[in-house]
């Protein structure tokens, strides 16, 4: 049994739309570039070997949320990735970071994941509690607690400087 794959024009179309999505949540996660192309790659190569229909846009857009997250996180777990120095650093970014975002994004980037992962949806890609939820899996409640609590420890953190609601 052979697996069907999009056309190009499909995987075209995707590409266009959420390249820079993917590579900003990849680099979120990965802080180097050479890791960022490996992972871009493979979420379009998973979205050309996806069968289902995406029943709206938004459908679309959270499955390749949902997507390159989990393949981010399968990436920093290989035994390659930990057993490896990776010859670039974040370092590389600080000229595209203007300078009064960078102590920001780098104490959003140190909170534990279960804060991280809803502060960066919400306050970078601009979703919603409802909508991280979905993304995540969690109960709007228990993002808008999430929330909360990273942005408490963003402000101990940033000395009264964190982020606002």
């Amino acid at each position: 049994m052979t697996q069907q794959v999009r056309s190009e024009g499909e995987v075209n179309r995707a590409v266009e739309v959420y390249a820079d999505l993917v590579k900003r949540i990849c680099f979120y996660y990965l802080k180097n570039r050479a890791d960022t192309e490996d992972v871009f790659q493979k979420v379009f190569l998973k979205y050309m070997l996806h069968e289902e229909v995406f029943q709206s846009g938004d459908h679309e857009k959270a499955w390749m949320l949902r997507v390159t997250i989990n393949a981010c996180k399968d990436h920093l777990k290989s035994f390659f990735r930990h057993n490896t120095v990776p010859l670039e650093t974040i370092t590389e970014l600080e000229a595209e970071i203007p300078e009064d975002h960078r102590e920001v994004l780098e104490a959003v980037l140190a909170l534990p994941v279960k804060y991280k992962d809803p502060i960066y949806l919400h306050y970078y890609e601009g979703y919603t509690a409802a909508e991280i939820g979905k993304i995540l899996g969690k109960k709007e409640n228990t993002v808008y607690s999430l929330l909360s609590r990273g942005r408490g420890i963003l402000k101990e953190k940033l000395g009264g400087e964190g982020l606002g609601k």
